[in-house]
This record gives structure tokens, sequence and C-alpha cells, in this order.
């Protein structure tokens, strides 16, 4: 899409001699995310979107069918490759899943911006393909984030319980490793379930585990989904066990500031998908993009709830974007 900006250029040098101008072309842009089955990615969606009207890009949004479609995103990633766009925005289900889709939109050179679930490094570079731009929440800080304030609902110590995501996710993976490291020697995970990132089945996983452990203290959940599906079975139980989530979506912002859930570790899917269509138009415009941009996050308690909601799905504070002032020079 270089030739945006030569026409651009052209256009700004015809009309300081007075001469008629040519209107550049907008960038293309193909964006291809997890399922809108899960509010996180609506949000994403909506950052996107509204990023691509205050730049004037066009952009097509693709989203899998469900957290599980990994076969469906890939194929719809096969169809938009095969399309001219100025850059491609991927948010892959699984580490590998749209690699093999990734091929034909890296022989045409055309820039590729990642965004929230990593593409496998090592497949990628197997495959020929060069990621310009990784952007997303660490998840090994936001988890160390709820581990410290488990620490602090729990000075006395206690018995916690995890619940993961769908066995293999690496963002699941690392918000659990985050959350361990931070409570490691001081509480005891008693037992760790996956649940799919589901609300239903974390709801089954906690009354299990409360069964066998009714004077659990704590639950971490690797999403918000999740958590209040922990925390439903954690007031139908009777239990006092603190249930900390990890997403920062609607619900469990007015959950945290009904006193329900204990915490939230806010992500902002608004900003990451913000910043990929951000970075997409300055890739596609010749700029040089950093390897890797971490995502604002904020942890959530009562405290700050009604902030937390006055402002979603936006940060409540200022927070740097360099793909911005990339757009700027």
């Amino acid at each position: 899409m270089r030739k945006s900006i030569h026409v651009l250029a052209l256009g700004t040098a015809l009309a300081a001699l007075g001469l008629p101008a040519f209107a550049a072309e907008p960038t293309r842009v193909a964006a291809v995310i997890k399922g809108l089955d899960n509010p996180f990615f609506q949000y994403m969606r909506q950052g996107i979107d509204a990023k691509a009207g205050e730049l004037g890009a066009e952009v097509n949004i693709q989203a899998a069918s469900g957290m599980g479609d990994s076969t469906g995103q890939a194929d719809r990633l096969s169809a938009v490759a095969m399309q001219d766009y100025g850059c491609y925005l991927v948010n892959p289900i699984s580490v590998s899943n749209l690699v093999q889709a990734l091929v034909p939109v890296a022989q045409k050179k055309a820039p590729i911006v990642n965004i929230d679930s990593v593409v496998d490094p090592v497949q990628a570079e197997a495959a020929g393909i060069t990621i310009n731009t990784y952007i997303g929440t660490d998840n090994v800080a936001a988890g160390i984030l709820a581990g410290e304030e488990m620490l602090r609902l729990l000075p006395n110590g206690g018995k916690v319980a995890l619940i993961a995501g769908v066995v293999g996710d690496v963002g699941s993976n690392a918000r659990i490793k985050g959350f361990e490291q931070a409570v490691q020697g001081k509480l005891e995970v008693v037992q760790m379930v996956s649940a799919d990132w589901d609300r239903e089945k974390a709801l089954t996983a906690a009354d299990t585990i409360l069964r066998a452990h009714p004077d659990l203290a704590g639950f971490f959940a690797a999403n918000d989904v999740m958590a209040l599906g922990v925390q439903r079975a954690v007031m139908a139980a009777g239990s006092e066990a603190k249930v900390i989530g990890l997403d920062g979506i609607t619900d469990a912002l007015q959950s945290v500031a009904a006193g329900e859930l204990a915490a939230t570790v806010s992500q902002y899917p608004w900003v990451v998908g913000a910043m990929g269509l951000e970075a997409c138009v300055a890739a596609a415009s010749g700029k040089t993009l950093p390897a890797k941009v971490d995502a604002p996050v904020q942890l959530i308690t009562k405290a700050n709830a009604a902030t937390a909601i006055q402002n979603f799905p936006q940060p409540a504070e200022a927070y740097p974007d360099p793909f911005r002032d990339l757009l700027q020079q």
C-alpha cells in the first residue's frame, strides 16, 4: 500500500499549487479474530472498527464461530489471504492454527500484525512468515497482579484453586504461571482444572473442588467468564472463598462493584484491537513497527470498579501508544 502514501504526497503537492488533488486510497485491512461468542472479542472488534473509522481505513473483520473453531478460523483467513489487502491483522485461537493460512500472505509480502494470542514464532519462521509486530497483554504480569491481590486478601495464607482455559492455550498458561509465581510459598494451590473458557464448565469444576476442599480460601480463574461461573458456585455453596478473574468484561466489573467477585485484572481488548488497526495502517504505509508492544492492564477492586465501569471499554487513564506516535510522524 505504499501507493497510497505516494498518492497522498502528490495530492498535497497539487493542492499547494492550487491544482485539483487526488484522494488518497484508504488502507485495506483484513482482520481475523476469535469467536464473538466471548464479550472480550466483541470489544476487540469495536476497537478495530472505531480506529478504522478514525483513520479512514477499510477493514474486513472475520471471526471464528466460537472459541474452539480453530479450523473454521483458518479457513476464513485462507479466504481473505487470496484477496488484495494492505495488511493482515490476526488473533489466532491457538499458536499454530493460522500458520499455514498465513503462508500466502507472507509470500506476497503483506504486513502481518499479530494481536492478543501469539502465532508460534518457531513455526512461523519455519514457514517463512514474518510477523511485523505483536500486541497483547503480558499475561504473566497480569497473573502476577492477580496473585498479589489474592495475597492481600488472604494475609494469613490458605488454600486456593486455579481454573485454566483451554488445555495448551498460551495465554491461559501464562496467566496461571504468573499467579503461581506470585503466591508460591505463601498460598497452597490444591488443584488446577481446565474449563475451556466456559462459564458452566467453570461452575461445575468449582462445585466439585469446593466439595473436596470446603475450607478453600480462593479461586483464580484465567478469564472473567469462568470467574463468574466460579462465583456462582461459591455463592451456592455458602463459601467465603475469594474469586479473582482476568479480562475486565462488563459483567465482571459489575460483579466486583457489587462485592461479589473480589477483583479482576482488567485488560483492554478495545485498545488491543485499536492498536492493531493503527499498526496495520502504519505498516502498510512503510513504517517499521516495534517487535512487541504490551497493552495496558489494571487491577480492578471494589474501590475503583465504578471508575472502570464509567470508562469502559477504554482504560481510565492515558496509556502509551507507539503506533499512534508513528502515524503522527
